[in-house]
């Protein structure tokens, strides 16, 4: 008979605590569990199993929250979704003036649809997160209790409004303005409280410690200057030349590259502008796929409608260093896609189409699935 004594159950104790420590360091900020209120609801991005990341900027913070949504779908359906701002509105409570449709995503697993929306405006704004799927069923996605995680942003600009008129804005609802999960880790534009403040994050998930980031320069082409304090509008990562980068777009519409590997705290990144694309256009949403054996961007932008940008040689355009007139654009070609218009978001759904929310004349939404040019 083996003895027990008070040395082996320190000894197995020792142990226990051990591996416990192990597996805490293994996963980082562990998941709790409980009930999530959004200050505000911003930009959305899918991670491994089935994890929703939320921005929700006046808490400078992003979510992870483990949806559970992870039953494999071999397609994504078929969406069309007429009047989708009014479905949503109604579901809600309210009317369609009264919601705002802040971001649309597929969970790459499941193909279903999550959109970050905002019910009212302005301070009583309510953040909600919905989810729709292919045969137009909309739910509100239960936040009461979830299993999710956190990552603070540290270095966040103040929460108010500064200037007047139409340059009145709070900078705090640009601490995010675009995410995506690649290699293990939660990339993020943005802006910083500090003196260059357009930000990239390259935050590690499991969520551990956020760094301040690396600010971002850029070479303005229409502007003609070097910049610090414009931020990423959408971006995707993308591997050039074997290494993966992040493919930016700023309003204007400057397209630029940086190095994953380059983004580290602190660092100070000049980025490569590939393109000038055009003034007076602010970019929407920016989607990579293959077809036919090539790589493509699809970019929507809110003055200059959808740009295919052929992807597989972007490693060899110069970058732009002189002043490119307003009127013109210079760097990587681009085709209109003609037929495709108020597109103001986009994803993927399959390999073969994407899902849009278009704006049609008069302002009313569709949710519709489209496939790939």
């Amino acid at each position: 008979m083996k003895i027990i004594t008070i040395r082996s159950i320190c000894v197995m104790v020792a142990s226990l605590m051990l591996a416990s420590l192990s597996q805490a360091a293994h996963h980082g900020n562990a998941s709790k569990k409980g009930s999530v209120e959004l200050s505000s609801s911003g930009s959305l991005a899918f991670g491994p199993e089935g994890v929703l990341f939320l921005a929700d900027q006046k808490n400078a913070r992003i979510l992870a929250i483990k949806t559970g949504d992870t039953k494999v779908a071999n397609r994504g359906g078929t969406y069309k979704i007429n009047d989708i701002d009014a479905k949503v509105a109604a579901a809600l409570g309210t009317s369609p003036d009264q919601i705002l449709i802040s971001d649309v995503v597929v969970n790459p697993t499941s193909r279903n649809v999550y959109m970050s929306v905002s019910r009212g405006k302005g301070a009583d704004a309510q953040a909600v997160i919905l989810t729709v799927n292919a045969k137009g069923k909309i739910d509100l996605f239960d936040l009461s209790n979830v299993s999710y995680s956190e990552a603070i942003i540290p270095n966040a600009p103040e929460d108010k409004i500064t200037g007047e008129g139409r340059r009145a804005s709070n900078k705090r609802m640009s601490v995010v303005t675009d995410m995506s999960y690649v290699n293990e880790q939660l990339v993020v534009a943005g802006l910083s409280n500090e003196e260059f403040a357009s930000t990239l994050r390259a935050i590690p998930y499991p969520f551990k410690k956020v760094n301040a980031g690396a600010s971002i320069e850029i070479y303005h082409g229409n502007h003609g200057k070097y910049e610090t304090h414009s931020p990423v509008r959408t971006f995707v990562p993308f591997d050039i030349g074997g290494d993966v980068h992040v493919v930016a777009a700023y309003t204007c519409t400057p397209l630029v590259t940086f190095p994953l590997s380059d983004l580290k705290p602190k660092a100070h990144v000049m980025g490569k502008t590939i393109a000038e694309l055009g003034n007076r256009n602010r970019p929407l949403d920016m989607v990579v796929y293959s077809k036919a054996g090539s790589n493509y961007l699809l970019m929507a932008n809110s003055a200059r409608g959808i740009m295919k940008v052929e992807a597989m040689s972007l490693d060899s355009f110069d970058g732009i260093v002189a002043k490119v007139p307003n009127q013109e654009i210079a760097g990587v070609p681009y085709k209109t896609i003609e037929d495709w218009t108020g597109i103001m978001q986009l994803d993927l759904l399959d390999p073969e189409n994407a899902l849009v929310l278009q704006q049609k004349e008069g302002g009313s939404m569709n949710l519709m699935s489209i496939g790939l040019p």
